[in-house]
């Protein structure tokens, strides 16, 4: 008797307690991740329910025992084991479930579900899980979800993500993962003695995450993956009005879906050990000379700082040289392109014209006035792992190679190549800013969260004016880039035909250097030793609407991206898309 009353009086309040906590658990609820749409309401990035096995580990037997178990039932891979064990170990709220394996077939949920009644601790449970309906040529714009690491949880709140199984990685779904998430509900519920679920004693519902409404159009996108065909490179469409990022394509792609569930070991050798590096981001990260698109923007500073004018005339021969008896650097015309002026020279790309005009300006001007179009920066405002790409200095040399930068190093990087390096996105940047008359807006991807305006810490560099001395040198350059189309002798004027004006500028990046007397021959060379194909443009020049950089690696001609540039003006301006790309119209929400 004084043995009950002590157990039921004296030390009621500790055994009620406990039998409390083997009654009632506290559990959190993810909360539905934020939808991700184009600029029509096309979804991106959607939620799909999926069934899961988890267990909890307070309930369940070792993991031995619990090996042994499930085997027969489920084919569940050692790579799940090892997930599970190692999320054993880390912190986690006191019967919280692990998640052993997502995504069960009907088959294995039928089996799982047969035989819960005797594996303690083990339960199925309905998740939503991130699905990307477009796949690959999405997949480096968007990005993807993955599963929850131990070094993920570093940067978050370990509480908020209890339950959570899956983590913004790349792209747009790693940028905005804050905004995405939303904010876990918690459950109060009463279990039985094996942890089953029996009710739910108080409930405070998730809230859900914040939807994402892009600048992208979707079948932009889709079509100028297709039209890059089966070669490697990457295309950026802006439009100049606001920086939005109309398209960022980068090829070869990859499926995103195949991270969101964890990807396999050999599925990731497969995509990690391809040569064609599917998983490289060339618009963000792709490093290039940009060649014959920098003569513009050369120009312009020649102009700027004084070392040319329209008016002033200059005979172009088919090489350069500093000394005259020094090294010949020749132009793409072998025997040169006669009488010219500043226009003609971008009509015709007349290198050695920019030879000499960099020779004259020294790399001090040439630094100063890229960097104002964003040249050797990471300029995009809401993606992260972004290049900066490498625009030379004298400094920038005497740090690297403890050598003085040379009069010939000038005359290389006049003509985009030499040390100079830029990314797609840079060169889409600086392309935009000459659309606008110098009106610079920095790319982003998001226009708004939650139909409301998306905005930026501090709205600092975010847009900014270019200003000339002679503000009209503007409308006189785009007039010349014009005429790369127009004109008889233009080196785009197999864009010849269009309702609307294309202001454009070829190019054609060398990957290797040539000896003084050694000749071009494409088909001598192996693939991967051809020149880049590369092209800017804009359209309608008198007021664009969207600017365009295109690249094919190892393309040869620019041909290539001008015409694929000229079908993404054709698509964009008219809503003329070919038949095949009318299902992005039948999502349209």
């Amino acid at each position: 008797m004084a043995r009950l009353f002590y157990l039921q009086v004296m030390e009621y309040e500790l055994y009620q307690t406990k039998a409390n906590d083997n009654r009632v658990m506290l559990v959190t609820e993810p909360p539905p991740r934020g939808l991700i749409y184009d600029r029509n309401g096309v979804v991106l990035a959607d939620n799909r329910p999926i069934h899961s096995l988890t267990v909890i580990p307070e309930r369940a037997a070792s993991l031995p025992e619990l090996k042994a178990a499930l085997s027969p039932i489920v084919d569940i891979s050692e790579e799940d084991w090892n997930e599970y064990e190692s999320k054993l170990k880390e912190y986690r709220r006191p019967y919280q479930s692990i998640t052993l394996k997502s995504q069960l077939s009907d088959d294995e949920w039928s089996k799982v579900s047969v035989d819960l009644y005797k594996l303690d601790g083990v339960q199925v449970e309905a998740q939503l899980t991130r699905y990307y309906p477009y796949g690959e040529a999405f997949a480096h714009a968007i990005g993807y979800v993955g599963r929850i690491t131990s070094r993920d949880l570093e940067r978050v709140d370990r509480m908020a993500y209890q339950g959570a199984l899956f983590i913004g990685k790349t792209g747009v779904e790693e940028y905005y993962e804050s905004t995405l998430f939303g904010k876990p509900g918690i459950s109060k519920v009463e279990v039985n003695a094996r942890g089953r679920i029996m009710s739910e004693i108080e409930r405070q519902n998730p809230t859900p995450g914040k939807d994402l409404h892009l600048y992208m159009d979707a079948r932009l996108q889709q079509y100028a993956y297709d039209l890059l065909g089966n070669y490697k490179g990457a295309v950026v469409a802006i439009d100049p009005n606001n920086g939005g990022v109309l398209a960022m394509v980068s090829k070869p792609g990859f499926d995103p879906n195949l991270f969101v569930r964890g990807i396999s070991v050999d599925q990731y050798a497969e995509l990690r050990d391809d040569k064609r590096l599917p998983l490289f981001n060339r618009a963000l990260r792709g490093g290039y000379p940009p060649a014959s698109t920098i003569k513009p923007f050369m120009g312009l500073a020649g102009l700027e700082y004084g070392f040319s004018s329209w008016s002033e005339t200059y005979y172009a021969r088919g090489y350069y040289q500093i000394n005259p008896n020094g090294r010949r650097y020749r132009d793409w015309k072998r025997g040169g392109h006669g009488w010219i002026d500043l226009e003609r020279s971008i009509i015709e790309s007349v290198d050695t014209y920019y030879y000499q005009l960099a020779h004259k300006m020294g790399i001090t001007p040439i630094h100063t006035f890229l960097s104002k179009f964003g040249y050797g920066q990471s300029s995009i405002l809401d993606l992260n792992g972004a290049s900066k790409g490498l625009l030379p200095s004298n400094e920038w040399k005497k740090a690297r190679y403890k050598e003085p930068w040379y009069p010939g190093d000038s005359v290389n990087v006049g003509i985009g190549q030499g040390f100079m390096v830029a990314t797609p996105i840079q060169i889409a940047t600086a392309n935009a800013a000459m659309a606008a008359r110098g009106h610079m807006y920095y790319p982003r991807m998001v226009n708004e969260v939650d139909n409301a305006p998306a905005t930026f810490e501090g709205n600092e560099g975010v847009e900014h004016e270019i200003v000339l001395k002679d503000q009209r040198n503007w409308e006189r350059m785009v007039r010349a880039m014009e005429k790369v189309i127009t004109d008889a002798r233009g080196t785009g004027r197999r864009l010849q035909g269009t309702e609307y004006t294309i202001a454009g500028k070829t190019g054609t990046g060398q990957v290797f250097s040539l000896a003084d007397d050694q000749e071009y021959d494409a088909d001598s060379l192996d693939k991967r030793l051809h020149d880049h194909a590369l092209f800017i443009g804009f359209a309608p020049a008198e007021k664009p609407k969207i600017a365009v950089f295109a690249i094919f690696e190892n393309g040869g001609s620019s041909s290539k991206p001008a015409d694929l540039t000229k079908a993404l003006f054709d698509a964009y301006l008219y809503d003329d898309y070919p038949q095949e790309y009318d299902y992005f119209e039948e999502q349209r929400r």
